[in-house]
């Protein structure tokens, strides 16, 4: 006889594991199913974002950067060293070593609220049970009054460059090369090309990136999109309108080579890397989740279609996070684990998708909320816009990173906040304020009229308003 539950959630990533805590919080007894293992072989909570994305990839972004500074900036503040050197299996260790701390972390907390963590693969069956495979293949049933499927998301495979996990990897495989790679290509000039390309380029590899779209960052505002792009032309070797064709692994002089063939406008190149990184995007992971007649449906996308609460359609039955529609960010999956857990115990609960930050962790940082300036001009909406350079920005100097700007746009006529868009030192940081202010229908004569501290970054977001109404300060308008 299966165990019952007031709630079965399937995946611990930041959706899951952050709903499962909220329902036991809220009194209902919970279990979470997940199938993710650590490095150890043991089973790892977190999921993709804490065990092999957001935050090993931040504490390698954080290890190159110091190396890359006491290389190239240090010498401005008057400090050297003799003979810098970076040992590669001490920064993946220190990586591993935050990440072991976040998981079993979690592993408190569930322990501290009461969550049952289950070990293995979950698969919904008709009327709210869950068939669980476990790691020894030995398989066991839960039932639930509520399901939430929060399965995340995994790679994209693209047709003919399979992954082989040492010279053809995804973002997994990135985080753990075992020397600084000679020359890196990657495909794919996203969050995760952009990230990782700048770890191993500051520590000394040579970054090919390349990037079958014609616009660089199409989903940022095109602004930001052109002043990032000037700096990390800098670092890195960004080709657009390059289209693979086919990546091969190849023994040339006794050594593995990948050799990578693509096609842009002066017709096909052959180039030869040492690891080859493809990342060209996510996909939801929802194949073998769903029994066949367990009611609930997949869009073209394999996403799982879901409501504006995220319900599925079938009574009790909710999904959130990377497997739905909208922006596959750790963030927005913990707000809709959140709010579904809230919805089942009888509360209000609601994710604002239009007010979701997107953060890139590179340096500079590039960060935005809210609607681009194409994307109101093409809807045919009045709007003001204001921007400021971080070369104006006192902190920013100080800091030795000037480079960026912020540019908020204003409705034309209510002065509302429509979007906000950066590209600077800590960006990631500064997006912050201008959330909370357009969550709560704010203007831009509200931050305009807000006191910032100074010397701090943030004067950038309040110059910026003032420029809305072309009255900012420290620049001519």
């Amino acid at each position: 006889m299966s165990e019952t539950y007031d709630v079965v959630i399937l995946g611990a990533g930041p959706a899951g594991y952050v709903a499962a805590i909220r329902a036991a919080q809220l009194g209902l007894k919970t279990a979470c199913v997940d199938n993710f293992k650590g490095k150890d072989g043991k089973p790892a909570l977190g999921g993709t974002c804490l065990n092999v994305g957001c935050i090993p990839s931040k504490a390698l972004l954080d290890s190159s950067r110091q190396f890359h500074n006491l290389l190239h900036g240090f010498k401005d503040h008057g400090i050297s060293a003799a003979k810098p050197a970076i040992d590669v299996a001490t920064m993946v260790g220190r990586k591993d070593r935050i990440v072991k701390q976040f998981t079993g972390g979690i592993a408190q907390l569930f322990k501290a609220n009461k969550v049952t963590p289950v070990a293995g693969t979950g698969r919904l069956l008709p009327g709210r049970k869950v068939e669980v495979t476990g790691h020894d293949g030995k398989v066991s049933e839960l039932a639930a009054t509520n399901v939430i499927i929060a399965t995340g998301s995994v790679p994209f495979e693209l047709p003919g460059i399979p992954f082989d996990g040492e010279h053809i990897v995804d973002n997994v495989g990135a985080l753990d090369f075992s020397e600084v790679p000679a020359r890196l290509g990657v495909i794919g000039a996203g969050v995760i090309g952009l990230e990782l390309g700048s770890v191993w380029r500051r520590l000394g590899a040579e970054v090919v990136v390349l990037e079958a779209m014609d616009s660089f960052l199409a989903a940022a505002d095109a602004d930001i999109a052109k002043a990032a792009k000037r700096e990390f032309d800098k670092l890195l070797d960004i080709r657009l309108g390059a289209k693979v064709a086919r990546a091969e692994v190849k023994k040339k002089k006794g050594k593995a080579v990948v050799e990578v063939v693509y096609a842009d406008k002066d017709g096909e190149h052959t180039l030869e890397f040492d690891r080859l990184l493809v990342s060209v995007g996510r996909r939801a992971a929802t194949d073998g989740v769903l029994a066949e007649d367990a009611g609930v449906r997949r869009d073209e996308r394999g996403r799982i279609e879901v409501d504006g609460h995220c319900w599925t359609g079938v009574e009790g039955v909710w999904a959130v996070g990377d497997c739905v529609r909208g922006p596959m960010l750790a963030h927005k999956a913990s707000e809709e684990g959140i709010a579904v857990a809230e919805l089942i115990a009888g509360l209000p609960g609601h994710v604002n998708l239009d007010t979701v930050p997107w953060v890139i962790y590179t340096e500079p940082e590039v960060a935005w909320v809210g609607r681009t300036e194409k994307e109101l001009k093409d809807a045919g909406v009045p709007y003001r816009v204001g921007t400021f350079p971080f070369a104006a920005i006192g902190r920013a100097v100080a800091m030795n990173e000037p480079h960026g700007m912020v540019k908020m746009i204003a409705h034309a006529e209510t002065d509302r906040i429509l979007g906000v868009h950066m590209v600077g030192p800590n960006v990631s940081e500064l997006i912050a304020e201008c959330v909370v202010a357009m969550e709560f229908k704010g203007s831009s004569e509200d931050l305009a009229r807000i006191v910032h501290a100074h010397p701090t970054l943030s004067e950038a977001v309040h110059e910026a308003a003032l420029a809305v109404d072309k009255r900012a300060i420290h620049k001519g308008n």
